[in-house]
């Protein structure tokens, strides 16, 4: 008789306000036997799984990691083929800079059988808290999202800092708290220009969020005045400056 192995749900948790949990990653966080969790979901949201669930930390937070990647994918795989159904939770979106890709491959290999559940990308929903659209008709019709945060296995950057400094819209940048300065060394060197608008946005969506503002030939000094930390979503482009003028929306508090 075949052995029968739990299903794998790889699902997006939002940028933390619990609010914008999807109606399906809530139905199934309240459901499935085992969550394994990074940080970046926010304690609102991962208070919220049941007592009786069994909840993994898999870290992955400011740098710091828990597990590694290949452990979280080892657990994964091994509770799903003790039979338990398995919600693996991620910040934002599981497929967008989320490595959801990698851990579907994993499950794939295994032979178990998974289901990826979107969830609303911090690209967007940070930038709009702060009261920034990342395209709008009057400053950039283009939009595109880069990691600050490549794998440092790797021989060079797969960033075309070139290009990019020629891109003629908006760059929103994850996880890009640790090389600020040289994100915008590296655009101000191919000729973007050093009067353009920046914004750091720290733990967006939740009621401690803050939004730090400067330009790109002044931002990492700001940053560093300021203490910004990471979580944080960086908006390069003429579209911060609808921050002043479309306001921050703050979020209540999760208590």
């Amino acid at each position: 008789m075949a052995q029968k192995y739990g299903k794998v749900y790889l699902v997006g948790s939002g940028p933390g306000d619990p609010e914008l949990l999807t109606i399906k990653a809530r139905r199934l966080l309240d459901t499935v036997e085992v969550v394994v969790y990074d940080q970046l979901p926010g304690k609102a949201i991962i208070d919220s799984i049941p007592e009786n669930t069994e909840k993994i930390d898999a870290g992955k937070h400011a740098g710091e990691h828990t597990l590694t990647q290949d452990e979280i994918n080892a657990v994964i795989v091994q509770k799903a083929k003790e039979g338990k159904n398995v919600l693996r939770l991620k910040g934002g979106d599981p497929y967008m800079f989320g490595r959801g890709g990698e851990e579907a491959q994993e499950l794939i290999a295994e032979g178990i059988k998974f289901e990826v559940v979107p969830g609303i990308t911090s690209a967007v929903a940070v930038p709009a808290y702060a009261g920034i659209p990342v395209t709008h008709r009057d400053h950039a019709s283009m939009v595109t999202f880069i990691t600050g945060h490549e794998d440092p296995t790797k021989e060079g950057s797969a960033l075309d800092w070139e290009t990019l400094a020629k891109f003629d819209g908006t760059i929103v940048i994850f996880m890009g708290v640790k090389m600020l300065g040289r994100n915008v060394g590296e655009l101000i060197k191919y000729g973007k220009d050093p009067k353009t608008p920046v914004a750091l946005i720290e733990k967006g969506t939740r009621p401690d969020q803050r939004v730090t503002v400067g330009v790109l030939e002044n931002i990492a000094e700001v940053a560093k005045e300021k203490g910004v930390k990471a979580p944080a979503i960086t908006v390069i482009g003429t579209v911060v400056t609808l921050h002043e003028i479309l306001g921050e929306q703050t979020p209540a508090s999760f208590d």
